[in-house]
C-alpha cells in the first residue's frame, strides 16, 4: 500500500488565502510565531474585538495584517481598515510589510499618513483609493479636522504598540479618532505591556474582547539576558565606551532619556572615533531615513536613540541594547530590550546605573519577571586581551589575497632574520601597542558604596582567569559556569563573574583554588581541542573598598585618533556624513509636553 503525504504550509493551516500564502512563501516565512498562531484563526473566523499582548519582535504585524488583508474588500475604494501606530518609522514599516503581504491581492492599496511629509500629497493618495490606512495619531487627527479623510465606514481599527502610544501622550488623539469610527467596528489592540492606560482604552472602546497573551504580561523575551553595571554618574560615558570596546563586534542601540542626551552621546562617540549616530525627534524625516539606512547597512554600529524615535527600528541581528539611562516609565524597558534577541537569536540588554538607581533594577525585574546579573565594567587589561584575541581571530579567518604573491620574495628578504614567534610579536605590536598604551593606566570604573574602586585588587580573595573557550564553542555565561563547576568540582557558588566572548572568556574563583585549577587544566581537552587557562593580569577585581584614585585617563576610545594615526579598534572608524545631522524640528505636537523625550 502506498502512503501519500500532502505537504501543507504551516501558514496555510491557519486558514489564509492562496494569495497571502504565495506572498508568505516568497518572503521565506516558514513557521508562524506564537502570537500569529493564536490571533490569526480568531480574527479570520469571527468579528470580534481582541487584546493581544506580545513582545516586540514576535510578529505582531503579520498577526493583525494577514486577517485585515483577508477581510477588506479590494474591489471597493472606500477606507475599511485603520491602523494607528506611535511613530513615523513604525508607520512606514507596517505599511511596507502590508504591501508585501498583499502583493498578490489584486486592487488592495495601503497608504501611510504621518507627520514630516506633505499632508496634501497624502490626502491625494487616499482619494485615489485606500482600503487600509496606517497612521500616526497626530497626523490622523489633523487630517480628520481638515476633512481630508473619512473613516466613518471602517470595519476594523488596529491599535498597534498601544502602550507606547499612550505613554507618548496620545490618549486624547486616540479617543478623538475613535469617536469618528462606527460603533460596530472590530477593534484589535496589540501591545507589549498592559499598563493602566491600555486597560482604560480597552474598557471604554471595546466590547467583550478576546484576550491572548504570549508568555506572561509585561515579561521580557527569553532570548535576552539582562546585565547591569554600577558606576559613578560622572563615569557613565567612559563606562559606555569600555562596554563597546569589550565587545568588538557590537551592533547596538543605545537608549537615552532625552533628545539632548542622545545628541550629546552620539556626538561624543563620533568624536572618539566610533561608528555612531543619533536618532531623535529633532531630525527631519530625510535625516532619519539616512541614519536608518546606514544602520541597516552596518555602516553605523552604535545607534543612540530616544525611546520614541526607536519605536520604528526593525533591524535584525542587533547584538546589544545599552541603557545609558533607565527610562522614566519602567515598563518602557520591555520595549528597549525587545530590540535585540529577535527571530530566535540571543541578545544582551545592558544597564548602566549609579548606586542611587539600583532600586530601579529590582522594579524592572518584577515587571519583566527576569533576573539581572550584576557585572563589572571591564578593566583596561581585560579590554586589551579581548581586542588582541579578536584581532588574532580576524587574521585567522581572513581570506588570502593572492595579489600580493609577486611581492612575497621581497617581503621574505626583509623579514628573513626573524623567527615565526618574533614576526607574530612584531605584527601585533604594530597593530596593538597604541591600544595597550591607552588602556594600561585606565582606572577601575566600578563602584562600592558610590565610590570608584580605584586600583583595589583581590581584596575579596578571588582570582580572575582567562580561558580560551567562548561563544563559538557553544558557551554562554550560564553554560560556561555549569561546565566550570562540574569540571572543577568546587561547589555551587564557587565560580563567579563569568564573562563570555566569541572565542575566549573570563571567570573568578576563590584564590585558594588557584593551584588546583591550573593543575586540572594543565593538559585538559574539550572535544579533542586543548583548553588553555591562565591567570588574568587583572585578576581579583573585587567589591572590596579601596580608596578612590584620581586618574585623568578614564579609559574608552581613542579620542582624536583616526586611521592615519595607526591602530584602529574594531567598531570604530570614519565619521559618517549622515550620522547626526542638524536639529531641524519635526513640528509634531506632544500633548504631555515631553518633546525632549523623542
Amino acid at each position: 500500500m502506498r502512503l501519500i503525504f500532502i505537504y501543507m504550509n504551516k501558514f496555510e493551516a491557519l486558514g489564509l488565502s492562496e494569495a497571502i500564502i504565495k506572498a508568505v512563501n516568497e518572503m521565506g516565512f516558514e513557521t508562524p510565531s506564537e502570537v500569529q498562531e493564536k490571533a490569526i484563526p480568531i480574527l479570520l473566523e469571527k468579528e470580534t474585538d481582541i487584546v493581544a499582548l506580545a513582545q516586540t519582535g514576535t510578529g505582531k504585524t503579520a498577526a493583525f495584517g494577514f486577517p485585515l488583508i483577508e477581510k477588506v474588500d479590494s474591489e471597493s475604494r472606500i477606507t475599511q481598515g485603520l491602523i494607528l501606530s506611535p511613530t513615523r518609522e513604525l508607520c512606514l514599516q507596517i505599511t511596507n510589510e502590508l504591501k508585501n503581504y498583499s502583493k498578490f491581492s489584486k486592487g488592495l492599496r495601503t497608504v501611510a499618513i504621518y507627520g514630516g511629509a506633505s499632508i496634501h500629497d497624502q490626502a491625494k493618495e487616499i482619494k485615489r483609493g485606500a482600503q487600509i490606512i496606517v497612521a500616526t495619531p497626530g497626523r490622523m487627527q489633523d487630517m480628520i479636522n481638515r476633512k481630508m479623510v473619512d473613516i466613518s465606514n471602517i470595519g476594523y481599527c488596529v491599535l498597534d504598540e498601544a502602550d507606547e502610544m499612550l505613554n507618548m501622550g496620545f490618549y486624547e488623539d486616540i479617543t478623538a479618532i475613535l469617536s469618528h469610527t462606527p460603533e460596530d467596528k472590530s477593534t484589535w489592540l496589540f501591545s507589549a505591556t498592559m499598563p493602566r492606560e491600555v486597560s482604560t482604552i480597552a474598557k471604554r472602546f471595546m466590547h467583550d474582547p478576546v484576550e491572548i497573551t504570549v508568555g506572561h504580561k509585561n515579561t521580557g523575551s527569553e532570548n535576552v539576558s539582562h546585565e547591569y553595571y554600577v558606576v559613578n554618574s560622572r563615569d557613565r560615558y567612559a563606562a559606555l565606551k569600555r562596554l563597546a570596546d569589550a565587545n568588538p563586534d557590537i551592533f547596538s542601540v543605545i537608549f537615552c532619556r532625552t533628545k539632548r542626551d542622545t545628541q550629546k552621546v552620539a556626538e561624543n562617540l563620533i568624536e572618539d572615533g566610533y561608528n555612531a549616530a543619533a536618532l531623535h525627534g529633532d531630525l527631519s524625516q530625510n535625516q532619519r531615513d539616512l541614519v536608518m539606512k546606514s544602520f541597516r547597512n552596518r555602516q553605523i554600529q552604535m545607534l543612540v536613540a530616544t525611546d520614541v524615535a526607536a519605536r520604528g527600528i526593525d533591524v535584525n541581528d542587533i547584538t546589544h541594547v545599552i541603557n545609558y539611562q533607565l527610562p522614566d516609565e519602567i515598563e518602557t524597558y520591555t520595549h528597549r530590550s525587545g530590540r535585540t534577541g529577535r527571530a530566535g537569536k540571543n541578545g544582551v540588554s545592558m544597564v548602566i546605573v549609579s548606586k542611587s538607581e539600583l532600586r530601579k533594577i529590582k522594579t524592572v525585574e518584577r515587571i519583566i519577571k527576569q533576573k539581572f546579573e550584576e557585572k563589572e565594567i571591564p578593566s583596561g587589561e581585560e579590554i586589551c586581551q579581548v581586542q588582541l584575541f579578536h584581532l588574532a581571530n580576524d587574521i585567522a579567518k581572513a581570506e588570502i589575497d593572492h595579489e600580493i604573491d609577486s611581492y612575497l620574495p621581497s617581503i621574505n628578504e626583509v623579514l628573513k632574520d626573524f623567527s615565526k614567534e618574533e614576526l607574530i610579536k612584531k605584527f601585533f605590536s604594530v597593530e596593538f601597542s597604541r591600544f595597550h598604551n591607552y588602556y594600561k593606566k585606565a582606572k577601575d570604573l566600578n563602584t562600592v558604596g558610590g565610590e570608584s574602586r580605584g586600583d583595589s585588587r583581590g581584596s575579596d580573595g578571588s582570582t580572575r582567569y582567562f580561558i580560551n573557550v567562548g561563544e563559538k564553542d557553544g558557551f554562554d555565561w550560564m553554560r560556561l559556569k555549569d561546565f566550570l563547576k562540574e569540571t572543577l568540582d568546587l561547589g555551587r557558588d564557587a565560580v563567579s563573574r563569568v564573562d563570555v566572548k566569541e572565542s575566549f572568556s573570563f571567570f573568578n574563583t576563590d584564590s585558594e583554588h588557584q593551584d588546583n585549577i591550573l593543575a586540572i587544566f594543565e593538559d585538559f581537552k574539550l572535544e579533542g581541542r586543548k583548553v588553555n587557562i591562565e591567570i588574568s593580569k587583572d585578576s581579583g577585581r573585587s567589591r572590596g573598598g579601596g580608596r578612590r584614585r584620581r586618574d585623568n585617563n578614564s579609559g574608552g576610545g581613542f579620542k582624536g585618533k583616526r586611521r592615519s594615526d595607526g591602530f584602529k579598534p574594531r567598531g570604530k572608524g570614519r565619521r559618517d556624513n549622515d550620522s547626526g545631522g542638524d536639529r531641524g524640528g519635526s513640528g509634531r505636537r506632544d500633548r504631555r509636553k515631553r518633546s525632549d523625550r523623542r
